[in-house]
C-alpha cells in the first residue's frame, strides 16, 4: 500500500525528461524491430515487466523506479502503436483514432471511480493503475498521431516537431489566458509530449532519404538514453521533485463526502472501494 504520492511533482526538469523519455523509446522501439516481432517484441514485454515491478515494488515515489517505468511503457507503446499499423494494416489515421478512444475510455472510468484525474491523487494501487494505463494509451496515442503528421499528411519529421513544439504551448496558455482547469492543462500537454519527442528521434535517426540525418536508431537511442539517466539522477539525489504531501486530496469516491485536508502523518492513506 502506498504511503505517499507514487509520481513526481510537475517541474520544468519533468517535461524535460519526459520529451526525452518519449524520444528514447521511440528510438529504442525502432531498432528492436530489427529483432523481428518475437525478438524485438519480447525484449519490449521484459523491459515493462522490469519496469512495473520496480515501480510497483515501491511504496512512495521513486525517480529511477518511476521513469524506468515510464522509458519501458515509451518502447512498448511504440511497439504496439507500430504493430497495428505494420502488420495489422491498420492506417494510421485509424490507429489515432482507436487511441483516441482508449484513452477517453480511460479517463472517463477514471474519473467515474475516483473522483478526480489529479497527479496528486495518485496515493492509492487502484489510482495509479488508473494513471499507468493512462501513460500507456497517451504513449501510443502520441506514437499514431506523430506518424500520422509526418507520413499521412507528409509533414515531415522535422515540420511535425516543430509543429508540435508549438502544440504543447497552447495548454499552457489557455490556462493562463483563459483560466483552462489545471488538471485538464496538464493532461493535454502530457499527449502532446510523445509526438514531440518522437518526432525529432525520428528526424535525427532516419536516413536522409526520408527526411532524417541518418543517425541510425541505436545510437540515437543511446543518445537519448544516457540523458536520460543523467537527469534522473540529479532527480534522485537532489530531489526537487517529490510532492508536498499535503497536496494530496483526500481519497473520494462518488459515496462519499469529501474529506477536511489533514496534515501528512506518513500513515497510509485508505483506499475506498
Amino acid at each position: 500500500m502506498p504511503v505517499a504520492a507514487k509520481v513526481p511533482e510537475v517541474i520544468l526538469l519533468f517535461w524535460v525528461v519526459k520529451i526525452l523519455t518519449t524520444a528514447g523509446g521511440e528510438a529504442t522501439s525502432d531498432y528492436l524491430k530489427t529483432y523481428g516481432n518475437f525478438g524485438g517484441g519480447g525484449i519490449e514485454v521484459l523491459v515493462i515487466v522490469v519496469g512495473l515491478v520496480l515501480q510497483l515494488g515501491t511504496r512512495r515515489y521513486r525517480a529511477f523506479a518511476y521513469w524506468s517505468l515510464a522509458f519501458a511503457i515509451a518502447i512498448t507503446g511504440t511497439g504496439v502503436s507500430d504493430f497495428l499499423h505494420l502488420d495489422v494494416h491498420i492506417p494510421y489515421a485509424g490507429t489515432t483514432l482507436l487511441w483516441a478512444v482508449v484513452l477517453a475510455a480511460i479517463f472517463w472510468l477514471w474519473r467515474r471511480n475516483e473522483g478526480t484525474l489529479s497527479i496528486h491523487s495518485i496515493t492509492t494501487q487502484r489510482r495509479e493503475a488508473y494513471y499507468w494505463a493512462t501513460v500507456f494509451a497517451t504513449f501510443a496515442l502520441g506514437t499514431a498521431l506523430g506518424d500520422f503528421t509526418a507520413i499521412s499528411l507528409n509533414l515531415g519529421y522535422l515540420d511535425s516537431g516543430i509543429l508540435f513544439a508549438i502544440v504543447i504551448l497552447i495548454p499552457a496558455l489557455a490556462r493562463w489566458q483563459l483560466g483552462l482547469n489545471g488538471i485538464a492543462a496538464f493532461w493535454m500537454s502530457y499527449v502532446v509530449t510523445r509526438p514531440l519527442g518522437a518526432s525529432f528521434a525520428d528526424y535525427i535517426s532516419k536516413p536522409k532519404n526520408t527526411g532524417g540525418l541518418n543517425f541510425g536508431d541505436g545510437p540515437t537511442a543511446v543518445v537519448f538514453a544516457l540523458a536520460v539517466f543523467v537527469l534522473v539522477s540529479y532527480l534522485a539525489l537532489a530531489r526537487p521533485d517529490i510532492q508536498d504531501p499535503l497536496q494530496a486530496p483526500a481519497a473520494q469516491t462518488r459515496s462519499t463526502p469529501p474529506l477536511p485536508d489533514l496534515p501528512y502523518t506518513g500513515e497510509p492513506e485508505p483506499e475506498a472501494d
